[in-house]
């Protein structure tokens, strides 16, 4: 691989209501969210090291640049959101990757999703206090 020019290869991750859309390419080890650096992104050092653990551990941090747009969701959600993308983008560039990618859970869609409110309750699970009088 070294050497060699690649084409972007682009990948969709999802996590909860987020949405992150990722582009990675050769490059120094750029990461660009929404047209913003990771760090400024992202201000939280737990979610920085989210996002940058499918490239820790492939030791690929400073091989690729990385541009990302994420929507919807919260903070955890993008971050996570941003680390599957990450992680099925290094996948298909090298298939070498994915087995170690795959038993640390990282090509995992985490299917959790917010539970909807029911009628006649106050949420989901929570119901409206019962009045005897």
């Amino acid at each position: 691989m070294e050497g060699k020019v690649i084409n972007p290869i682009i990948a969709v991750g999802r996590r909860k209501e987020a949405v992150a859309r990722v582009k990675v390419t050769q490059g120094k080890g750029n990461i660009l969210v929404n047209l913003r650096s990771l760090e400024s992104y992202f201000p939280l050092e737990e979610h920085q090291k989210i996002v940058k653990q499918p490239l820790e551990i492939t030791d690929t941090l400073n091989k690729y640049d990385i541009s990302a747009n994420i929507r919807g969701g919260g903070l955890s959600g993008q971050a996570a959101a941003l680390r599957l993308g990450i992680a099925r983008a290094l996948a298909e560039l090298e298939p070498e990757f994915k087995d170690k990618l795959r038993k640390l859970g990282f090509l995992t869609r985490d299917p959790r999703m917010k539970e909807r409110k029911k009628y006649g309750q106050k949420g989901a699970r929570k119901r409206f206090q019962w009045t005897k009088r």
